[in-house]
C-alpha cells in the first residue's frame, strides 16, 4: 500500500500546489484594483486635482481648471473602465485581431471599410482650440494612470496576453462615431427587407413591412434579390443598429416643484460593464453632474447646474444602402449616370494573434464605402456592390463639438444653438433650465433625397442618380418645439412629426405603444413630482397585450377539463392587468404564445429569414391575425388549409406544452422573472463557462419590449426562457428646483474589474427602481499633484 499512499501525498501536493497557485493569481489580480486614497505625482497636470469617491465608487472630481478636471477623468476612467476603453478603441479601429485572434477579422474588415477610425483622426484638426485642449488633456490623464500605476494590469488584460498603448484623442472621438453606427440602424433594415422581397410577393411583402403602394419592391422588377445577404453572426451587436430610449419632460406649471422635471433613460445593450460612468465635476467655472462614456472627456446626459439635457434616438433615416451596378467585365469600375467610374480604393492589413496579416483592399463608390467586400454580409451576387451613405462617414461631422457646447450652455437657447451643430447620430435632445424654460429639438444631418424608393426601406438603384442626396435638410426645418401650451413633451421612438409636417424623416417608426403610456401618465397627474416621474420610467404595463390579447383570447376553443392547465392559464390571462411583472405567470404566458404564434403565421413564409426578421417583431404574427381572417394564417407546407382560429389554438396549446414542460403543469406557479433574466453580457468572459458563472448572477426583471421600462427578451423560439438584453442602462430624473438632488442610477457598476465590489453593486438598485444623488460627497480621496521637474 506504499504506492498508494505515495499516490495520495503527490496528488494533495498538486492539490495545495494548486490552491497556492491560484491564491496568489488572486491576489496579484486583486493589484489590479485602483489606488483611491494618498496621492499620485503626475507629469503634464497643471495643479492639484482631487478624484473623490463614495461608498458606491461614485467619482466627484474637484480642480483649479477644466483641462486639469478633464484630466483627472482620464484617469479615473482609466482606473475603473481601462478594458472597456481599450476594445471600444479597438473596435472603432479594426485592430481586435491584434489581441483577440482570427474570431474577430471579419469584424475588423467591416470597421477598416467604414473607416471610423480614420475619420476620428481627420475631425481631430476641425475641433475648436479649447475643446481640442480638453481632448489631449484627457488622454494625458489616462496615460498618466498607464505611467504610474503599479501590480497587475485588469484581469482581460492577463488573459489575453497584451499591455495597453497609450491614448490619442483621436481614440476618444471614435466613440461618438461608434453610438452613431449604434443608433442609425436603417442600413441593416434595409437589407432585411431587400432580402425578404426574395421570398415574399409584393403584396405580402409590403403587408409584413410596409411601403408606399407603386413602390413595394423598390428594385428592378427582373433583377432578384439577393436573399443570402444576410448579416453573419459573427458581427457584433454594436455595428447591428439595435438602439431604443425614453425621456420626457414637464413645465413648472406641471410640477409640484414649480421648475421642470426631466427624465431620461436611454435603452442599449445590457452589458458588463455597462456604457455610463457617473460623475461629478467641479471647477471654478463649471460643475457638470451625470454620465460619461468611458473614453469620452464630456457629459453625455447630465445638467451643468443651469441646464438639464437627455437624449432619445431620433429613428430617422439616415442611412442608404445603393446597389452599384459594376462595369462588365471590368470590376474595378461601376455605373453612374454620367458614365463608368473606377472606385476609389486604399489597401488595409490586419495583424492577427496568432495567425499570419490579413491583407484586403477597401472601395469607395461616389455614395460610399462598398460593404458588401465585408465576409460578415454574405453576399454572393457577382454583378452589383452594396455601398452605404450615411451623414455619419462625413469627415466634418460637428457632433462632439455640439456636446462640448452642450455641456457648458447657460441657458436653454444657448443650449438649443450649440446642439444645432449635431451631424450624426441624429437624435430627440429634451431639455429643461433653472428659468423654467422646456423643450425639444432633433437635431442632425438629415438627407434630402431626389427621390424615396420604397419608403427609403430598400436599396436603390445607385446606377441611375434617380435616388441620390442633394444635401442635408436646414436645422430650422427639422421638429423642434420650446415652452409648449400642453406643458410637457415626451418622446419613445415614436413618431415624432408635427400633423402638418411634409418633409421625409422615415418610412419606419416604433409602435407608438411606449409614447401613449408616458402621455396618459402624465396626463394623469396634474403635478409631477420626481417620484412620479421614476414611477412611469418604471411602468411595466403592456399597452400592446391589452390591445392583442382580447381577440385572441375569443377565439380559443374551451378545454374539456376544468383543471387543465389550458383552462388555468386562460383564466389568468383573461384577469390579467397587463403589467409585465416579474412575479407574475400571464407575462411568460403571453409571450410564449405570441413567439409560437409569429412561427405558426411566418415560419413557412419567411423561412430561414424567419429569426432575423421575428426575434425583434414578435407582435407580428398577432397583428396579421387580427381580422381573423388573413391568407398568412394557411401554412404552406401543409395539404390543408388553416384558418387563423386553427392556428391561434394550436400556438396556444404549444405554448403550454412547452411551459409545462419547462416550468411544471400549473400555471399560477410559473413566473415571468424565472424566464427573463438580466445577465449583463461581457465581451470575455461569456465565452469562458467557469468565469461567465462566477461573475454573471442574473437577476428576475419587469417588463418586455413594448413597456415603458423596456426590458426586451431575447427569443430563439425554441426555448421559453427570454433573456433580457436591451433595455435602460441609465435612469435620470432631474429637478431643476434642486439639480443637485438628481437622480441617477446605472445598470452594474462603476467598475469594470469583477474583483471590485463595484462591479455590479448597482444591480439591484437599478432594477428595484432605486436611484443615487452625485452630490460631491466621498471618504476616498485621491488627490493628483503635479510632479516636479
Amino acid at each position: 500500500m506504499k504506492w498508494l499512499r505515495r499516490s495520495l501525498y503527490f496528488v494533495g501536493g498538486l492539490l495545495v500546489l494548486a490552491i497556492v497557485v491560484g491564491a496568489g493569481g488572486y491576489l496579484w489580480l486583486r493589484t489590479s484594483l485602483p489606488q483611491t486614497t494618498g496621492s499620485i505625482a503626475v507629469q503634464r497636470l497643471g495643479a492639484k486635482a482631487e478624484i473623490v469617491r463614495d461608498g458606491d465608487g461614485v467619482v466627484t472630481i474637484r480642480a483649479q481648471s477644466e483641462a486639469d478636471a478633464f484630466y483627472a477623468l482620464g484617469f479615473a476612467h482609466a482606473q475603473d473602465r481601462l478594458f472597456q476603453m481599450d476594445m471600444m478603441r479597438r473596435l472603432g479601429a479594426g485592430r481586435l485581431s491584434e489581441v483577440v485572434g482570427a474570431a474577430t477579422v471579419n469584424t475588423d474588415k467591416m470597421m477598416r471599410i467604414l473607416g471610423l477610425y480614420r475619420l476620428a483622426e481627420a475631425s481631430l484638426a476641425k475641433l475648436p482650440n479649447d475643446m481640442r485642449v480638453t481632448m489631449e488633456a484627457y488622454a494625458a490623464g489616462v496615460n498618466a494612470f498607464l505611467d504610474t500605476r503599479s501590480g497587475s494590469l485588469p484581469p482581460e488584460f492577463a488573459l489575453l496576453g497584451y499591455t495597453p498603448e497609450k491614448w490619442r484623442p483621436a481614440d476618444s472621438l471614435v466613440w461618438g462615431r461608434l453610438m452613431a453606427l449604434q443608433l442609425s440602424g436603417n442600413w441593416s433594415e434595409e437589407l432585411l427587407r431587400y432580402r425578404l422581397a426574395a421570398r415574399l410577393t409584393p403584396a405580402q411583402l409590403n403587408e409584413l413591412w410596409p411601403a408606399p403602394p407603386g413602390d413595394e419592391l423598390g428594385i428592378p422588377q427582373a433583377q432578384k434579390p439577393d436573399d443570402h445577404a444576410g448579416l453573419a453572426p459573427s458581427l457584433p451587436e454594436v455595428l447591428r443598429g439595435r438602439g431604443a430610449s425614453n425621456n420626457f419632460v414637464v413645465a413648472g406649471s406641471r410640477s409640484a416643484t414649480g421648475k421642470p422635471l426631466l427624465a431620461n433613460d436611454p435603452h442599449l445593450g445590457l452589458s458588463a460593464p455597462i456604457q455610463w460612468y457617473l460623475v461629478r465635476i467641479e471647477t471654478p467655472t463649471l460643475t457638470l453632474a451625470g454620465v460619461t462614456a468611458p473614453g469620452a472627456p464630456m457629459l453625455i446626459i447630465g445638467h451643468n447646474g443651469r441646464v438639464a439635457w437627455s437624449f432619445v434616438t431620433t429613428q430617422s433615416d439616415t442611412q442608404d444602402l445603393f446597389l452599384e451596378k459594376l462595369l462588365p467585365g471590368d470590376p474595378t469600375s461601376y455605373l453612374a449616370p454620367a458614365g463608368p467610374l473606377a472606385f476609389e480604393t486604399r489597401n488595409e492589413i490586419i495583424k492577427v494573434d496568432g495567425a499570419d496579416d490579413v491583407a484586403f483592399t477597401v472601395r469607395r463608390s461616389r455614395h460610399g464605402p462598398i460593404l458588401s467586400d465585408a465576409p460578415a454580409l454574405a453576399w454572393s451576387d457577382r454583378t452589383q456592390v452594396l455601398s452605404l451613405a450615411w451623414p455619419g462617414l462625413d469627415a466634418d461631422d460637428g457632433t462632439a463639438a455640439a456636446l462640448y457646447r452642450m455641456n457648458r450652455a447657460h441657458s436653454a437657447e444657448e443650449l438649443l444653438t450649440a446642439a444645432e451643430g449635431f451631424g450624426s447620430p441624429m437624435q430627440n435632445i429634451l431639455y429643461a433650465d433653472t428659468q423654467g424654460h422646456i423643450g425639444f429639438i432633433a437635431p442632425g444631418r438629415m438627407p434630402m433625397r431626389k427621390k424615396l424608393n420604397a419608403a427609403s426601406q430598400m436599396p436603390a438603384p445607385g446606377w441611375t442618380g434617380d435616388y441620390d442626396w442633394t444635401g442635408y435638410q436646414p436645422v430650422d426645418t427639422l421638429p423642434q418645439t420650446v415652452d409648449p401650451k400642453e406643458g410637457w413633451i415626451a418622446t419613445a421612438n415614436n413618431d415624432i412629426r408635427p400633423v402638418d409636417y411634409s418633409r421625409f424623416l422615415s418610412g419606419r417608426w416604433e409602435p407608438p405603444y411606449r409614447y401613449d403610456r408616458i402621455a396618459e401618465l402624465i396626463e394623469a397627474t396634474p403635478q409631477q413630482t420626481p417620484d412620479t416621474l421614476a414611477a412611469i420610467q418604471l411602468d411595466d404595463k403592456s399597452v400592446a397585450a391589452e390591445e392583442i390579447l382580447p381577440t385572441l383570447l375569443d377565439a380559443i376553443a374551451p378545454d374539456a377539463s376544468p383543471d387543465s392547465p389550458a383552462t388555468r392559464a386562460s383564466i389568468l390571462l383573461k384577469a390579467w392587468d397587463f403589467r409585465m411583472a416579474r412575479d407574475r405567470p400571464e407575462p411568460l404566458i403571453f409571450t410564449a404564445w405570441m413567439a409560437e404564434l409569429d412561427k405558426a403565421i411566418l415560419g413557412d413564409k419567411l423561412g430561414d429569414l424567419f429569426e432575423d426578421y421575428a426575434s425583434w417583431n414578435l407582435l407580428d404574427g398577432a397583428r396579421l391575425v387580427g381580422p381573423l381572417e388573413s391568407p398568412w394564417c394557411d401554412d404552406t407546407r401543409t395539404p390543408e388549409i388553416e384558418t387563423c382560429k386553427t392556428q391561434i389554438n394550436r400556438a396556444w396549446h404549444a405554448a403550454l406544452d412547452k411551459l409545462a414542460a419547462a416550468y411544471g403543469r400549473n400555471p399560477a406557479d410559473w413566473r415571468w422573472g424565472d424566464a427573463h433574466q438580466a445577465r449583463f453580457s461581457h465581451p470575455m468572459f461569456d465565452r469562458i463557462p467557469i468565469l461567465r458563472d462566477l461573475v454573471h448572477d442574473p437577476i428576475a426583471t419587469d417588463g418586455d419590449d413594448t413597456t415603458v421600462n423596456v426590458a426586451s427578451p431575447r427569443v430563439d423560439f425554441d426555448s421559453v426562457v427570454y433573456p433580457d438584453v436591451h433595455g435602460a442602462g441609465l435612469r435620470a430624473i432631474f429637478d431643476l428646483a434642486d439639480l443637485d438632488g438628481s437622480r441617477f442610477i446605472i445598470a452594474g457598476g462603476q467598475s469594470g474589474n469583477p474583483l471590485s465590489a463595484h462591479y455590479r453593486d448597482f444591480v439591484a438598485r437599478w432594477r428595484d427602481g432605486r436611484t443615487i444623488e452625485l452630490e460631491g460627497k466621498g471618504e476616498e480621496v485621491l488627490t493628483l499633484v503635479p510632479s516636479t521637474p
